[in-house]
């Protein structure tokens, strides 16, 4: 009986040390090691605004489909800039022989000096130089009309993926307000949000790596920068542009989170990152007794 039970108190204490052994590894995994659950997969959406105004007569694209840098997404309605650009010209060649004529009667003048009053070829001069800025302003009237009517069609401004399109062929479209969302292919990244305590254990450069919420597979990264500053929000500025700092102050405090930006180095084959997608980061620094005792609360 003895021998039994002391077999059991064993068999006791060591499953309680496999327990401790246990816990202790998972508070150090969610506790102290630089790893975060609450990360996004994320990139810049590029607004795509028309550089001049005017119905939609075309369009080009689909929803979700990846564009290329310069490729053409919709045409606007072209007959408004084309007269306008015909009537440039016209006006251009105008001035063009104006000066053309005025420039023959100077040289004229000059060349007959001695019959001709010395006032009439300051003049004729004067009126050459004028026509010569008419025609510059004409010049750069018809290059404006020229380029309204380039402005038409409606190029993407980078590679990228357009999203959610409801714009369709008969919507009038207004210069300088967004048409389209193009989410930016080269910027897609990885934002972790650690926990301030983890910190010190994070530097630019370190080794990461991010798995997507439902998905095996590891995409591999490395630290790119750390945010520099996230926004107080126990202290705001009063109109005597004096703080206002909150007078109470709660003893149960949690930890602020820092914006850590994870730059994507590999992903697995078939994986397709999606912005908005939650991911679980954890950083791997390196494994030297500086950090680790930076890391650890004792």
């Amino acid at each position: 009986m003895k021998i039994e039970h002391i077999i059991r108190i064993l068999g006791n204490l060591l499953l309680l040390g496999l327990i401790s052994v246990a816990l202790f590894a998972l508070w150090v995994r969610y506790q102290v090691d630089p790893l975060t659950r609450d990360g996004k997969v994320l990139a810049d959406i590029v607004e795509v605004t028309p550089d001049v105004s005017g119905w939609v007569t075309e369009l080009r694209i689909h929803d979700n489909e990846v564009v290329k840098k310069g490729q053409i997404l919709l045409v606007l309605d072209q007959a408004r800039y084309q007269l306008a650009l015909t009537q440039a010209e016209a006006t251009l060649r105008k001035q063009q022989i104006t000066l053309s004529q005025a420039e023959r009667e100077d040289r004229r003048n000059h060349i007959m000096s001695n019959l001709v009053a010395a006032e009439t070829i300051e003049e004729g001069t004067e009126h050459v130089d004028q026509l010569r800025m008419a025609v510059t302003q004409a010049t750069a009237a018809r290059d404006l009309a020229r380029l309204n009517l380039e402005r038409t069609y409606v190029r993407a401004p980078v590679d990228g993926t357009l999203s959610n399109i409801t714009l369709q062929p008969g919507v009038y479209l207004t210069a300088g307000k967004g048409a389209l969302a193009l989410v930016y292919t080269k910027s897609l990244r990885v934002e972790g949000y650690f926990e301030e305590t983890k910190m010190p254990a994070i530097h630019i450069g370190d080794k990461a790596e991010v798995r997507l919420m439902g998905i095996a597979n590891v995409i591999q990264g490395h630290v790119e920068s750390i945010a520099p500053g996230i926004d107080d929000r126990e202290r705001t500025g009063s109109a005597f542009l004096l703080a206002n700092v909150n007078p109470s102050f709660t003893w149960v405090r949690l930890a602020q989170r820092i914006p850590v930006r994870i730059a994507i180095d590999h992903v697995p084959p078939g994986m397709a990152l999606i912005t908005g997608q939650t991911a679980t980061v954890q950083v791997l620094s390196s494994p030297d007794e500086n950090k680790l005792h930076r890391r650890l609360p004792w």
